[in-house]
């Protein structure tokens, strides 16, 4: 059994991880964490996620989880998510890692930690837009210099960032594939009179309407075809269902910084 934690349990992805590791007949949920001040600390977060009774408090600090655990899922804000994994430095917990958002400096700390602990860092867990990142590194190699690049995300009003980091990850892939840098070549929205489009660049746009749970496509569009890897998310389940997946995963796994690619065993 996969002893885990879930960071962030009263919110709605939080509600969504503790119902796939309860569903999950081979974890158990041995605590759920929340920010101080939350109205729902102290709860039974069973029934918080429509599950009934578990015995599982909602609390502020890990060091009130009353259980020993062996994986964190974190699904929360870059702040939080940092002071987490410094905890679970200290305490040798591996870390399952979906937070988006996160600066430079943020990621760079997070790999600091994983030379110590194991911890999976992923901006999406869907085991299907993870088959999407190796479709579109093969579509990037054979398709090549001919073909403009252009990334579409939308999802729900309630997200605070973008683009969104599955989009952004999307965009790294292509750009180690076609042996460019993202950051020199990405162009975040188009406004008025922008001229020609430059064959280097990868495009994004973003969309944020209604309770959109995600959808991203990357296009390939060169003279008189056009290649689509297209992802749609009905519900986040399936986002709880890969982020319990890599907490099996890692948990048998000594430190270092994975993703879902190591976990689906996708690396070439």
């Amino acid at each position: 059994m996969t002893r885990i934690v879930v960071a962030g349990a009263a919110g709605r992805m939080g509600r969504m991880l503790v119902e796939a590791v309860a569903r999950d007949p081979e974890a158990t949920l041995v605590g759920a964490l929340e920010r101080s001040g939350n109205p729902q600390l102290g709860a039974d977060v069973g029934e918080l996620a429509g599950l009934g009774r578990l015995g599982v408090p909602v609390v502020d600090r890990l060091d009130d989880i009353g259980e020993p655990f062996d994986v964190l899922v974190d699904f929360t804000q870059p702040e939080a998510t940092l002071e987490h994994a410094a905890w679970c430095r200290s305490a040798g917990r591996r870390m399952v890692v979906g937070t988006t958002g996160l600066s430079a400096d943020q990621r760079a700390a997070l790999e600091t930690v994983a030379r110590d602990v194991g911890v999976v860092f992923s901006p999406n867990m869907s085991v299907g837009v993870n088959l999407c990142f190796k479709l579109i590194e093969t579509a990037a190699r054979v398709l090549g210099e001919d073909f403009d690049v252009e990334i579409v995300e939308a999802h729900h009003r309630h997200k605070v960032d973008a683009p969104s980091g599955t989009a952004l990850r999307m965009g790294e892939v292509v750009a180690a594939a076609l042996g460019r840098d993202l950051q020199a070549c990405a162009v975040y929205g188009r406004e008025g009179r922008i001229g020609r489009r430059s064959p280097t660049t990868i495009g994004f746009a973003t969309v944020r309407a209604g309770d959109i749970v995600g959808e991203h496509t990357v296009l390939f569009a060169g003279e008189g075809e056009r290649v689509e890897v297209s992802h749609r998310a009905s519900s986040r389940a399936t986002f709880a269902r890969g982020a319990v997946r890599a907490a099996h995963w890692v948990a048998g796994h000594g430190a270092g910084l994975y993703d879902m690619q190591d976990v689906l065993g996708l690396r070439d």
